[in-house]
């Protein structure tokens, strides 16, 4: 489909040269002279857009503790710990714009000690926020060479937690890389049924029917697993079961398909990735111990 977004019309979307409030907003915050497709999306709801807007701007313009470049190379981070291959590109652009070190863009162990500290709470926030401790605040803080400041650390976190949420929006809308994008090969929406892999010769059938298989087969499996387990216990009522059937339906669709994980297909990815198999895991199942929640005013 032509356009930013693999889901919405390209007729549907405001055009640049459209309302002119709408045009003068877009123009306001575009450093780089030209609309990008989220704020093309985006631009749907412009009063949505306008504060969205503002408060990157804020995040990545305006005077803070970080550096601009570091700023840019956590949202590299941030954007790469869920896959988003179209806010890794766009940062690694805008990396090289304000002076940043191509050298860090070979991967996370090519940069400073003090950004790769921020890899665990990163992976954390991203994919099971409910695990930080106080500890790890305390980690990044603790005097020393690659200590972070208190200000330095909120405005990462802010960062951090800021990207994770518009890598959602930009998978969540298709949104598409523009034309000019050139960040490598992979830089479209991780999705095991994407339009941009590979087709298969085999009309009967490609890798992503496989996949698909495969996921029915696993779920199969441990329903079979719940069925003999219902029959150990006494007293398991049908809504029950029916409850624990839906939570094993729902956890199978948030367990990633390993060809995410390819790092053939996710290069310019997972070179910024350490522990790139860790991901989300359910909070808490019926019958375990809720795990401690790090709460902060």
């Amino acid at each position: 489909a032509r356009g930013p977004s693999t889901f919405i019309p390209l007729g549907e979307l405001p055009q640049e040269e459209g309302e002119s409030s709408l045009h003068q907003l877009l123009e306001s915050f575009v450093s780089a002279g030209r609309v990008d497709h989220v704020a093309m999306v985006m631009g749907l709801h412009p009063q949505y857009l306008s504060s969205f807007w503002k408060t990157q701007y804020l995040l990545l313009r305006m005077d803070g503790p970080l550096p601009y470049h570091k700023r840019h190379y956590i949202a590299i981070m941030a954007a790469a710990r869920h896959r988003c291959s179209y806010l890794v590109g766009v940062h690694m652009g805008e990396f090289l714009q304000v002076g940043g070190d191509p050298a860090w863009l070979r991967g996370l162990h090519c940069a400073p000690k003090k950004l790769r500290n921020l890899n665990e709470i990163n992976k954390l926030l991203a994919h099971r926020p409910w695990l930080i401790t106080k500890e790890h605040i305390e980690a990044l803080l603790k005097p020393g060479e690659d200590s972070w400041s208190l200000a330095e650390l909120v405005q990462a976190l802010v960062l951090l937690t800021h990207y994770h949420s518009l890598a959602s929006f930009v998978f969540g809308c298709g949104i598409k890389p523009k034309e000019d994008q050139d960040v490598g090969n992979s830089c479209w929406a991780p999705s095991p049924h994407s339009d941009s892999s590979p087709a298969s010769d085999d009309s009967m059938g490609g890798s992503g029917d496989t996949d698909a298989m495969q996921e029915v087969e696993v779920l199969m499996e441990r329903m079979k697993l719940l069925q003999e387990n219902q029959l150990e216990e006494e007293g398991v009522t049908q809504e029950e079961m029916a409850t624990r059937f839906e939570l094993e339906k729902t956890e199978s669709l948030l367990v990633p398909s390993s060809d995410i994980l390819d790092p053939s297909l996710q290069s310019n990815i997972r070179c910024f990735l350490e522990d790139p198999e860790f991901g989300y895991k359910d909070f808490t199942r019926r019958g375990e111990q809720a795990p401690p929640t790090f709460r902060a005013q």
